[in-house]
């Protein structure tokens, strides 16, 4: 399980380092406004949702949190966390079936 913590970063920084990183303009505007709707947090396992989204790969996410200040054994855990969500995502999906007879 992932600790809790906050993580802060301004505007302009986060938008150079999301750029830094190969995010485009549009992709880095969708992330702001729902960081926006949530009044400026986020759940992180939400933000690597986003960040897929985005286009950028496992190592590339890695150092947008370690530009957020976050250590590597957080990152991994958050990480895994991310990958497990994903697999329960994937095999709910294809378990979830009923059959009549």
């Amino acid at each position: 399980m992932v600790k809790s913590e906050t993580f802060t970063i301004t505007r302009p920084e986060f938008r150079r380092v999301l750029t830094a990183f190969g995010v485009g303009e549009k992709d880095i505007d969708g992330i702001l406004q729902s960081l926006e709707k949530s009044h400026r947090h986020m759940n992180v396992l939400s933000f690597v949702v986003l960040l897929e989204k985005s286009g950028l790969d496992r190592e590339k996410q890695a150092n947008v949190f370690r530009r957020l200040g976050m250590d590597d054994l957080t990152i991994q855990s958050v990480i895994n966390s991310a990958d497990e969500q994903k697999i329960i995502a994937e095999t709910g999906r294809l378990f979830d079936v009923s059959i009549e007879f």
